[in-house]
């Protein structure tokens, strides 16, 4: 069976998680320290803090973005619920807005529609490893006075041109989260990442992170309430041995995923991925839009008949039942999105797969149709 994914792990992951259990420090050690560090230097922001999931690192970001009750935060009709959930979880709305439908990044006139004086944030989502417009969101936002928080789960190693400059996924907003799930470039089994800008909004993250303790004159004290989203120092020893090879991880992503365009450049039937100019992918997934009328569940049933793991691409939180109910949303109310909802394959791509595996699942792709 190709699995959708596997990640890519080496004897210097093994002996950094060796090292960390002969330390006898398995939390709130100085490896977590060192991993914030390194993610920082990777994206290019001033600081990093790491936490338990990336859905925690969504979560604590829009609480330091200021959003709570009554607030609005703009985000993308298509995405993982995550991205969604954390924005009820803060008390907050979350304002959907439709896709490019050959990006599956958000439509920037859309969200420009979107604002009101009740938006708090705006979280544009680098869907499948492709940064969104953030150079155009970034001007809205500017404009408006709206922190931006990307939601970079699936992007570490994007980038694009903004004012001339090469920014990476990370760097383009107030706050940027990742997340270290086994289907990224690094992994730390389960695990995420904050980026952001100053250090007082760093501080004020690591405390959320921790119970919202900080040292006091008679000892740890509560300054807010916060919850336990710590990173481990496992997964931060696991997460450094990754970043050693992300470069490599990235170049191999490139390299499969132009040799999927290959394969599949004259499948009628079927919509590849998309890079536009001033924009480099980080290729977490490789997704293709199957043509209207295509049964994509037959199509993975049949796929996973030859050995091949194909999956849904991402979801249409507006299709979703909590959001339906709760919002009335008709189910045409986003097309494109809802389009990607029920078309949307991912193929199996990861570092070390080989262009042979692709060969075979763009044969097979095209045997099943």
């Amino acid at each position: 069976m190709i699995r959708i994914t596997r990640p890519h792990l080496a004897d210097a992951e093994a002996r950094a998680v060796a090292g960390v259990l002969a330390s006898g420090f398995l939390v709130q050690g100085p490896t977590v320290a060192r991993f914030e560090e390194r993610v920082a230097a990777l994206t290019g922001a001033p600081h990093a803090v790491a936490v338990s999931s990336g859905t925690a690192a969504l979560h604590l970001a829009l609480l330091a973005a200021g959003v709570g009750p009554g607030d609005d935060v703009v985000t993308s009709a298509f995405t993982f619920p995550a991205t969604a959930n954390v924005v009820e979880l803060v008390g907050a709305r979350p304002v959907l807005v439709d896709i490019d439908p050959t990006t599956y990044n958000l439509d920037v006139a859309g969200v420009e529609a979107a604002v009101t004086a009740r938006t708090r944030a705006i979280v544009p989502v680098h869907e499948f490893g492709l940064m969104a417009d953030m150079e155009a969101i970034g001007h809205l936002a500017s404009r408006r006075g709206i922190p931006v928080v990307e939601d970079a789960a699936c992007a570490l190693g994007a980038s694009q041109s903004i004012g001339g400059q090469r920014v990476p996924a990370g760097a383009a907003g107030d706050l940027a989260c990742f997340s270290f799930h086994p289907r990224k470039s690094v992994t730390t089994g389960e695990g995420g990442a904050i980026t952001a800008r100053d250090a007082a909004t760093a501080g004020r993250l690591r405390r959320l992170r921790n119970h919202g303790l900080e040292p006091g004159p008679d000892g740890l004290d509560v300054v807010e309430p916060g919850f336990n989203y710590r990173m481990t120092e496992l997964q931060a020893a696991l997460g450094l041995a990754q970043a050693e090879r992300l470069a490599w991880a990235l170049d191999e992503r490139r390299r499969l995923a132009a040799r999927y365009d290959e394969a599949l450049a004259d499948v009628a039937w079927l919509q590849r991925p998309h890079e536009p100019k001033h924009r480099t992918h980080a290729w977490q997934s490789y997704v293709v839009l199957l043509e209207d009328g295509i049964d994509r569940e037959r199509l993975i049933a049949r796929l996973a008949e030859r050995g091949v793991e194909a999956v849904r691409g991402a979801y249409a939180v507006h299709r979703l039942r909590f959001y339906r109910e709760r919002y009335g949303y008709a189910p045409g109310r986003f097309p494109a999105a809802s389009a990607a909802h029920d078309r949307a394959l991912a193929l199996p791509l990861w570092p070390g797969m080989g262009t042979d595996a692709v060969e075979q699942v763009a044969g097979a792709l095209v045997a099943c149709r």
